[in-house]
């Protein structure tokens, strides 16, 4: 039986305080829930943490073998100084820039953390980056030393290197980079870190994060250590039930989204601070991520609507191939229903499940949801989803197997989350109300901006090695996201669109295109969609087809060996993707929907060029290569 063991926390009902101008609500400000932290850096995290509870197991660490070794606060504030005291002896001074090239793994916090401790910048690089936008990156930050995970990475580095004079050091972890450090710092005494660490302050520099670059060259955006220190004591006291042990099973998150985004780093940074065991994959291929989900049993999770989408389809799928898919299909609608009950009860306009909803939820928890649960590791009870909504609809379905979401929105700028899902107030469709100690703003022209301790302090100039602030409004003031939305009477946000990707049709309707792509893109059978149409006289879509959902499509209907690309002119699979773009059209009003649409044989991805590594459109680049495709879903 999946029993819920929450206790309340009333500081997370205070709602923010609203502005309405003509009827329309215009601001949100919500109350900090702690004081701001005024002495000490990231740096000390795990040194307090050793001194408080030296045995509190604070990570796991997957050895090579599979298993999974603890790590106690003591034993990785011991490591930490360790590798602090390497970078020391390699001559990196306090200031000094640290490159972190790698996918999610345990050396990368360590290497963050002694980074920190040692007084240094680190600058996180995207593993999948290509060769100019490492040479980009390491040399506009002007890094002294750079860490990469393979050695095609390094050779990367090293041919960039010519034209980075600042970049003294290159290391590899599969090299023993980790055991190289700790062996040149051996001979320095203890107390360095420590004359290190007392030099940093909350307003220092915690690092540099580049953003993904979707029109032109990354930009470094400066966060310093009390961003962090506001954006994850603000939002693990608001998340209450996600952070803090409330049973008998210690909180703990195994991380498998990239270290070098900020929404990853803001999750790691948090586990320490809130003193949640940590663990870490990096592989997000479904059999190696069920294993390590399996055997870490995480209590929640980061994650993508990518991936819950995946699991909702993953599950359908095996169903429908056990030839239990209308059972499957019925256990949704009551999971759904059931969600959605309990989101009404808690705003105080539903009574909550019934006794014949409680009952059919109870029949197919053992069939259904217990399965859900179990490809999530288990024990799952709450899942931090950012990057783009995941839906009213899977968002109530998750909610009723017993795994609750909760939304949030925020970019590289704000250090994460400048808005959260309240646990004990959810309102799905949106993205939350501000983070506690902030504030929203819709602008004149529907514009989202954004106030608070976490919005950074401008964008990195390289050659005054300085924080900018971003715009005319200076630092501190309200930041202007580019991004389009809304806010309810209880101060909640929803996200309309992208100020700059905003579509003008031939007839002057305005489309977003964002809201109809992640509508089509929850379908099985969707990779990618894209929505286009500018300047045209009605709206399109390219849609790329995913290979997992094509595949078990193929072999329900009888298709198997049948080449991806006649696959894509089979009338049935066109049927079933006109399904859900006419699902994704009910929506929106007939001037905004999608008219046509077509397969692509080709991919829009990371891979391909058309994709950032956080999962952006690169539009430009899409309609330049598929000029031909958009071009055709135009002609009579």
């Amino acid at each position: 039986m999946w029993v819920f063991e929450q206790e309340p926390h009333m500081s997370a009902s205070v709602p923010p305080r609203t502005t309405t101008v003509a009827g329309v609500v215009r601001e949100a400000v919500a109350p900090a829930l702690v004081a701001p932290v005024l002495h000490g850096s990231l740096g000390d995290l795990p040194f307090d943490n050793a001194e408080a509870d030296p045995c509190f197991v604070a990570l796991g660490r997957k050895e090579p073998g599979g298993l999974w070794r603890e790590v106690t606060s003591a034993r990785f504030a011991a490591e930490v100084r360790a590798v602090a005291k390497g970078l020391v002896a390699h001559g990196l001074r306090p200031g000094d820039r640290l490159a972190l090239m790698a996918r999610t793994r345990y050396e990368w916090t360590l290497l963050d953390f002694a980074g920190w401790a040692a007084g240094l910048v680190t600058v996180p690089v995207y593993p999948t980056s290509s060769a100019r936008q490492v040479h980009w990156i390491l040399k506009d930050s002007g890094a002294a030393a750079a860490l990469a995970e393979t050695t095609e990475q390094v050779r990367l580095i090293a041919a960039a290197r010519p034209d980075l004079p600042a970049l003294a050091h290159v290391w590899q972890f599969d090299a023993g980079a980790v055991e190289r450090l700790i062996a040149a710092g051996r001979g320095l005494p203890d107390s360095v870190i420590d004359e290190r660490r007392a030099t940093r302050g909350p307003e220092d520099i915690a690092t540099l994060v580049y953003t993904s670059g979707t029109t032109g060259r990354p930009k470094g955006c400066v966060l310093t250590h009390a961003n962090f220190f506001a954006e994850v004591d603000n939002a693990t006291e608001l998340l209450h039930p996600v952070f803090r042990t409330l049973s008998r099973r210690p909180a703990s998150t195994l991380l498998f989204l990239p270290l070098s985004h900020i929404l990853g780093r803001m999750v790691a940074v948090g586990c320490l601070r809130a003193r949640v065991r940590l663990g870490h994959t990096g592989s997000m291929a479904a059999d190696d991520l069920r294993a390590d989900l399996a055997a870490f049993r995480p209590t929640f999770l980061l994650a993508i609507p990518y991936v819950l989408e995946k699991i909702y389809n993953t599950g359908r799928a095996t169903a429908e191939r056990m030839g239990r898919a209308a059972a499957f299909d019925r256990a949704s609608r009551v999971a759904t229903r059931y969600g959605q009950a309990l989101a009404a009860r808690q705003h105080g306009t539903g009574p909550g499940p019934d006794l014949r909803l409680r009952a059919a939820r109870a029949l197919y928890d053992p069939l259904v949801y217990r399965r859900v649960r179990r490809a999530l590791g288990g024990r799952v009870r709450h899942v931090i989803s950012g990057g783009s909504p995941l839906g009213v609809r899977l968002t109530a379905f998750y909610a009723g197997a017993g795994i609750e979401v909760v939304e949030g929105y925020g970019l590289t700028e704000t250090t994460a989350a400048s808005t959260l899902t309240p646990p004990d107030a959810p309102r799905p469709g949106t993205v939350g109300r501000p983070l506690p100690g902030s504030a929203v703003r819709i602008a004149d022209d529907g514009e989202v901006l954004l106030r608070g301790p976490h919005v950074f302090a401008g964008y990195w100039d390289g050659e005054k090695e300085e924080a900018v602030p971003p715009g005319p409004q200076g630092a501190g003031q309200w930041f202007a996201t580019g991004d389009l939305g809304s806010l309810d009477a209880d101060g909640y946000l929803t996200i309309t669109g992208r100020k700059k990707e905003i579509i003008v049709t031939s007839g002057g309707k305005n489309v977003a295109p964002a809201p109809l792509e992640d509508r089509v893109r929850v379908h099985a059978l969707v990779e990618q969609c894209v929505v286009v149409g500018d300047d045209r006289p009605y709206v399109t879509a390219l849609i790329t087809l995913d290979p997992d959902g094509l595949e078990h499509w193929a072999r329900m209907h009888g298709l198997d060996g049948v080449p991806a690309e006649e696959l894509a002119h089979d009338a049935g699979l066109l049927a079933e993707v006109q399904a859900a773009v006419d699902e994704a059209n009910e929506g929106v009003s007939r001037a905004e929907s999608i008219r046509r649409f077509a397969v692509l044989e080709g991919e829009i991805s990371e891979r391909s060029g058309h994709v950032t590594p956080s999962r952006k459109l690169k539009r430009g680049a899409i309609a330049r290569d598929f000029a031909d495709d958009i071009a055709a879903l135009y002609r009579a």
